[in-house]
């Protein structure tokens, strides 16, 4: 089931006494780096050190007069500090505090889905593994295509996983950094020297080019990789309520013992899991586009993606947490049928090997039109005669004329797909990639 203990951290990351604590830190270590370039007394950065603290309530107090939380924030922290508070945020504007804390939330926030997705990989290939070699129809358009395993579909949830799990780690790069440059990033009252001294003690790089703020294209990365990364869930989830349905039943979400399906009829097994994390990624999405609105601010800054924000991080990196947990849940409790799997392969009484066939007659010369006209004839017969698509071609003397016996076997053998499954997984399950 879900992870308590992620989603209350998650939810610790994005509280108001993480944001301020983050504040606190900030300010701290930009002090240091004042004192350390003899802009500030070194007996301020101690006294700061010692004293500096806030209260949750106090802040708010001082915010409904002010209409300011940095400066509300820098009140109640002087409040405590004293004297040596005159030297706290010296040359710095706003967002210098406001986007570096920022980066510090981020970065646990990212770490933590991070740790959603080394599970859910470690899910993902303990059942692709199970399953490498088990039998079942690939679909094309919802129509049978050619038989697949069902091992490789979800090797290939794996593969998919992996490069979110890359687009994150250089989307979280490119978005934690710190910028403590001034008003308008041109480090008129703040030297460069310190904003490097927070950059190495938070371990982050620091703001190439600044504003006022950060700009806005690495906060959009970060919620672009997130709504990738729910995307790529949802499609899984689809994939599952698909193969839940009753004409095909050949995989379903786990169903507790007591649990119940629907208030009317006794019977139903809904995908209710799968299809709430559907709709859970559409939010994700959703605050992804509005985070692609924050780009193009007015000149130097404006204060318009300041509100989306403070929506849309927090809501998007809780939902991202979930959707891995609440699916990795679904994963571990995966029911898969694989006797109806082969039963659902066998459905279309052969036709799946048309393909195979065909170029079996290419190969024997015949051209490949005329193959294509002569196996689809039979395969139209198969599918009004339910009669064996194997039969009616067997039956046919110019084909058996052309194809011997053991390449006809081999034409309709599943073993002739399979034979690559070994190299498709080691490919994508190497040491590198499951370390």
């Amino acid at each position: 089931m879900i992870s308590r203990y992620s989603r209350k951290e998650m939810a610790r990351i994005w509280s108001e006494q993480e944001k301020l604590s983050c504040w606190l830190r900030v300010e701290g270590l930009a002090l240091e780096g004042l004192a350390q370039a003899g802009l500030v007394p070194k007996a301020a950065a101690e006294d700061y050190a010692k004293r500096a603290k806030f209260e949750i309530d106090r802040v708010q107090e001082l915010e409904l007069e002010v209409k300011h939380d940095v400066i509300a924030f820098l009140t109640n922290v002087a409040e405590h500090v004293g004297p040596s508070s005159r030297f706290v945020h010296r040359g710095l504007t706003s967002n210098d505090l406001l986007d570096t804390a920022l980066s510090i939330q981020l970065r646990k926030a990212g770490d933590l889905i991070l740790s959603g997705i080394d599970q859910l990989k470690a899910s993902i290939a303990q059942k692709a593994n199970e399953f490498r070699k088990t039998p079942c129809i690939g679909r094309s358009h919802g129509i049978h295509a050619e038989p697949t395993t069902f091992g490789l579909k979800l090797a290939g949830w794996y593969a998919e996983l992996l490069r979110r799990e890359a687009a994150l780690r250089a989307a979280l790069d490119s978005v934690c950094v710190v910028k403590i440059a001034g008003a308008v990033g041109t480090y008129g009252n703040v030297p460069p020297e310190v904003e490097a001294y927070v950059a190495a003690q938070l371990g982050f790089p620091t703001e190439d080019v600044a504003s006022q703020v950060v700009p806005r294209d690495r906060h959009a990365e970060f919620l672009s990789s997130l709504a990738l990364l729910a995307s790529s869930v949802e499609r899984w989830c689809v994939e599952i309520r698909h193969l839940q349905r009753t004409e095909v039943g050949e995989a379903f979400e786990p169903f507790g013992s007591g649990q119940k399906g629907s208030s009317a009829m006794p019977h139903k097994k809904n995908p209710i899991l799968t299809e709430n994390l559907t709709g859970l990624a559409r939010l994700v999405r959703g605050y992804a586009a509005a985070c692609l609105e924050n780009v193009p601010l007015w000149h130097e800054r404006d204060i318009s993606h300041s509100s989306v924000e403070r929506v849309a991080l927090p809501d998007a990196c809780i939902l991202s947490d979930f959707l891995l947990h609440r699916f990795d849940s679904v994963v571990s409790g995966l029911v898969v049928d694989t006797d109806r799997m082969m039963e659902n392969l066998r459905a279309s009484n052969g036709m799946v090997f048309s393909g195979t066939l065909l170029l079996a007659l290419v190969d024997s010369e015949m051209s490949r039109e005329e193959a294509y006209a002569l196996v689809q004839k039979y395969a139209k017969e198969c599918w009004q005669s339910k009669r064996s698509f194997e039969e009616l071609i067997r039956a046919d003397k110019r084909i058996t004329s052309l194809i011997d016996e053991k390449k006809l076997s081999e034409v309709f053998s599943l073993e002739r797909h399979f034979a690559h499954v070994d190299t498709i997984f080691a490919r994508v399950f190497d040491k590198r990639n499951c370390a």
